[in-house]
């Protein structure tokens, strides 16, 4: 760690992905200094944050050495062991979110039954052994299968339409810690996420509804803000509020929403800067990634309104283009105004490799600017 002015903050983060490599840039800003914990020094964060180690969010020793050189512990993702989180706590570490309020996004038992129990709008669901409890659940076909722990971008969840099919998920080993969940399947007009960022002395700010459209479990586009169907903004902000405060987060948390005819049902959350908001970056007076940092610092947090009417993102997933920089003179010549973000990964197909914002007030010119400028990174079209 190189030799800093007194008093810089230092925050640690566990995973070397684009979340901590896109909190860099706030940081500069801020005086804050980061350091990285990744799996390669040739992670996306690992490439633009100096400050960084290598080892995975198993390697307790590796995560020791970080907590011991910065001021405050986060997360770039959430698949850091309990165990680990809770003796960096019990030797006074500030780690945020702390493991009390991830555990409710590791562990989707965890979760559902926490906020079913506290009145939160949640689909029906169980836990279930064998196909038979699936075809016994009490509610029609097709259901929805889901793993407790470790998915992630629709890894985990299974939509099934017979016994036999529940039964052939079901023979995934899903490991010792894990259980099968099963849902209804929610009739929803459309997909929102709320973002809240808080504090640890309880300070919290919302920002607005987003639209996002999801192909094959991967958010693809986000529209912000957006009105929800089944409840207003403002309702949906107070839901993502209350969540936060009942489960005791601490930095950014994302709740996904199902927008119904009846109101919103709670689908996923998420506690770290999350793909729906990245529209923020160049959209908010204040960035999710910013006020991530504010947050788990405990510093005053930053408004989080829009700058402009509307602000469409969609993601730059692994195509044709191995080289996505070829892209550049086409996209930026033909839309100066488009924002782009590249994370420094390799191609692979649908690898989230990047992201592009348009801004300004017409939601469908908007749209066909961002996927235009996406489809020509993926070389779906070279026009």
């Amino acid at each position: 760690m190189p030799d800093l002015p007194p008093g810089t903050p230092r925050v640690g983060i566990i995973g070397g992905g684009q979340l901590a490599r896109m909190s860099q840039q706030p940081a500069i800003a801020l005086g804050v200094q980061l350091h990285v914990l990744a799996d390669s020094e040739h992670d996306s964060a690992s490439q633009v944050i100096p400050a960084m180690s290598v080892g995975t969010a198993r390697d307790a020793a590796a995560i020791r050495a970080l907590a011991d050189g910065v001021d405050v512990v986060t997360f770039d993702h959430e698949h850091v062991p309990q165990e680990i989180i809770k003796s960096l706590e019990a030797d006074g570490v500030p780690v945020y979110p702390g493991s009390a309020a991830l555990e409710f996004a590791q562990d989707k038992a965890a979760m559902r039954r926490r906020l079913e129990a506290a009145g939160f709008p949640v689909p029906r669901w169980q836990v279930v052994a064998a196909a038979e409890d699936v075809a016994a659940f009490d509610c029609p076909w097709p259901k929805v299968l889901k793993a407790s722990k470790g998915g992630y971008d629709g890894k985990g969840v299974w939509v099934v339409e017979t016994l036999e099919q529940a039964a052939e998920v079901m023979s995934h080993d899903l490991g010792p810690d894990a259980v099968w969940l099963v849902e209804e399947m929610v009739g929803f007009t459309q997909e929102v996420a709320v973002q809240v960022a808080r504090s640890p002395h309880g300070q919290a700010v919302a920002y607005p509804p987003v639209r996002t459209v999801q192909t094959d479990g991967i958010c693809v586009e986000v529209v912000a803000p957006c009105a929800p169907d089944g409840a207003t903004a403002e309702e949906a902000e107070a839901l993502a509020l209350g969540v936060a405060k009942e489960l005791g987060v601490v930095g950014m948390l994302a709740v996904e929403l199902f927008d119904t005819p009846d109101g919103l049902v709670i689908n996923e959350l998420a506690m770290r800067p999350h793909n729906s908001g990245h529209w923020s970056i160049e959209g908010a007076y204040t960035s999710q990634f910013e006020n991530h940092l504010r947050a788990v610092l405990d510093m005053p947090l930053g408004d989080p309104r829009p700058r402009q009417p509307k602000a469409v993102m969609v993601n730059i997933l692994g195509g044709e283009l191995p080289d996505l920089h070829v892209a550049f003179r086409h996209v930026m010549a033909r839309d100066p105004g488009l924002k782009i973000h590249l994370y420094g990964k390799g191609v692979r197909p649908g690898r989230k490799v990047g992201h592009v914002t348009a801004l300004g007030d017409n939601e469908s010119e908007l749209r066909e600017r961002a996927w235009h400028a996406a489809d020509y990174f993926q070389g779906a079209i070279d026009e």
